[in-house]
């Protein structure tokens, strides 16, 4: 066969080592040897001998389900062979987790992670009711996670002279070391007037990184995921 399609843009490669990488904007390669772990129904493609086990409630006690709307269905994928993964053709990135380190991420934004990080759900201290329950990922330990943006993420440094405040629907997660609250931006006569839109943000303090998406989760975004 010839023609763009076939050129070596497009044609995998065989990995040189175990672990993840980016095939390319959209996909993450895994190859696997032994176990990892991924967001359900994200593997499009895969070859060798895996077998996938979907995760309801937990991988030997360290995965976890938040009892929210969207919660983190994963799987586990077990064997050696290559597989990629995608979602919605978002944008894919690769997070080093170092030990000693973490990084909270929305559950919406996880494709998948190494078997070696360690993963949780916890609830966004400062967000309480008001921020609507925030709950999001924590990984810790050391690998790579995986991860999806709709669009190209922006990653704002945070210091304590320059705290950030981020849209709670945009943010896709931040670093360690790095302190939550909401912040009301607008005033009671504003809102009961109609308001901007922009009512509470998240407000993000100390030394680190914020990553937020280019764009609000809509409702109807909200329902599928």
């Amino acid at each position: 066969m010839k023609g763009d399609l076939f050129s070596s843009t497009h044609v995998v490669q065989p990995a040189v080592e175990p672990g993840m990488s980016v095939e390319n904007a959209k996909c993450v390669k895994y190859a696997v040897k032994g176990e990892m772990y991924a967001r359900q129904g994200a593997m499009v493609a895969y070859r060798g001998n895996l077998k996938f086990e979907r995760k309801g409630q937990g991988v030997g006690g360290m995965l976890k389900r938040a009892v929210t709307g969207e919660g983190l269905p994963l799987m586990a994928v077990r064997g050696q062979g290559e597989a990629w993964f995608a979602h919605e053709a978002q944008n894919c990135f690769i997070v080093e987790v170092e030990p000693g380190d973490q990084f909270t991420v929305n559950g919406r934004n996880v494709l998948c992670f190494d078997a070696s990080l360690s993963y949780d759900i916890k609830t966004v201290k400062g967000s309480g009711i008001a921020g609507g329950g925030l709950f999001n990922s924590v990984f810790s330990g050391q690998g790579r996670l995986g991860l999806v943006c709709e669009g190209n993420p922006l990653v704002i440094p945070v210091s304590a002279q320059s705290p950030v405040y981020v849209d709670t629907d945009a943010v896709v997660g931040w670093t360690a070391h790095l302190q939550t609250s909401l912040h009301r931006s607008q005033s009671i006569g504003s809102m009961l007037r109609g308001g901007s839109g922009e009512a509470v943000q998240l407000m993000l303090q100390g030394e680190g990184f914020v990553v937020v998406r280019p764009s609000e989760l809509t409702p109807q975004k909200a329902q599928q995921h």
